[in-house]
């Protein structure tokens, strides 16, 4: 039988085995990843303010394994053959004939002193930490700002910086306690979240504005401090630094004979077929992709390839042809606590629609109705 491996659990992974079971692929599917949780989180950035918790946020994957009939193996992947047959992992290799990479990207630690900021997309654990950190301060300055990889500008996680400074500054406002608060938001880009749409950065500085929140943009990164986020254009004092750094590829990657594109990414065509590969697959934030550049690094594109892949990998087990391109789409609520901004991009539209309170509601809804299919 048909062997399909499956590095990761998060995202693409999850999506591509429920794409390939309805699709009616009936091979067996082995799952490696060294958790059998998925850890939604989209969601964390309202853990600060006490709206999800830790573990709610954690899915227990096993009954979702079983109603598939897919195999996990709890291992870390460390490697891959150079014909991408043979997944090296911490317990042993695995051989496959068809693989999907889909383990994720990397942060960049490599700005001197990260270790003093909390980088939120890191986990659940981060998401903690901020709440932790808000309820000990009685005052002072929170920084919050991401930066992306040079070498691949679209291999960042900007959208979530932004809903983690809003989401601050309205809890701040619930609890009564902004003014005893300065928040500044920081970036190298003088307008932040291009890749949104022109309408959408003119409506993200328009609430910084409005809410009170100084900027300090167009200025490289040199450093972080303890307390302190030094530019080229200047120095920010901070109580609480939030810093989102750019992504690369997984660590293992420095152990397979892949092609890999200039930020660190498995280089990837239209089909989500890792370049020069047959039968080598990747989805989600590990791949660099054929697009256009606004491509985003989230999970609703992740999904969007991994059912690609899903397509793919059944017209070719059926005798035919991978031809099922990725959609390059771009969908996103930046929550606020209580309000929502709704961005949506295609090839064709770029829609930016102003704080609305029933796009939070929206967005609670899509938690509740994505995570269905694995509780």
């Amino acid at each position: 039988m048909t062997q399909i491996a499956i590095l990761g659990s998060g995202f693409a992974a999850l999506t591509a085995v429920r794409a390939l079971r309805k699709r009616k692929v009936a091979a067996e599917i082995t799952v490696i990843s060294p958790r059998d949780e998925l850890h939604y989180l989209p969601s964390t950035i309202w853990i600060p303010a006490g709206l999800r918790n830790g573990a709610g946020l954690r899915i227990a994957l096993a009954p979702f394994f079983a109603r598939h009939g897919v195999h996990h193996l709890n291992a870390s992947v460390t490697g891959l053959s150079a014909d991408g047959r043979t997944i090296e992992t911490d317990q042993g290799p695995v051989q496959a004939d068809h693989v999907i990479i889909a383990t994720g990207g990397r942060f960049i630690r490599k700005l001197p002193g990260i270790e003093h900021a909390i980088i939120p997309c890191q986990g659940i654990a981060a998401g903690e930490a901020i709440e932790r950190k808000l309820a000990e301060l009685q005052g002072g300055t929170i920084a919050v700002g991401f930066a992306t990889n040079p070498n691949e500008p679209g291999a960042m996680r900007g959208g979530p910086m932004f809903e983690f400074l809003f989401i601050i500054d309205s809890l701040l406002r619930r609890q009564g306690r902004r003014d005893a608060f300065r928040l500044v938001f920081y970036n190298p880009s003088p307008r932040p979240g291009q890749r949104l749409g022109a309408k959408a950065v003119d409506g993200l500085l328009a609430e910084m504005k409005k809410r009170g929140i100084e900027t300090h943009l167009g200025h490289k990164m040199v450093r972080i401090e303890e307390r302190k986020v030094v530019t080229e254009g200047g120095e920010i004092e901070a109580d609480l630094i939030l810093f989102q750094p750019g992504m690369t590829g997984p660590q293992w990657l420095e152990n397979a004979s892949l092609p890999l594109s200039p930020g660190g990414m498995v280089q990837a065509d239209a089909t989500c077929q890792v370049t020069g590969h047959a039968n080598l697959w990747v989805a989600g934030d590990a791949g660099s992709y054929p697009g256009p550049d606004w491509l985003a690094k989230q999970a609703h594109q992740a999904d969007l390839q991994a059912k690609a892949v899903a397509q793919n990998i059944a017209s070719v087990l059926a005798g035919g042809q991978p031809t099922t391109a990725f959609k390059a789409e771009l969908i996103c609520i930046m929550d606020t606590l209580s309000t929502g901004m709704l961005v949506f991009r295609t090839k064709r539209i770029s829609l930016a629609l102003p704080g609305f309170k029933p796009f939070h509601w929206m967005k609670l809804a899509f938690e509740h109705y994505y995570l269905r299919a694995y509780r």
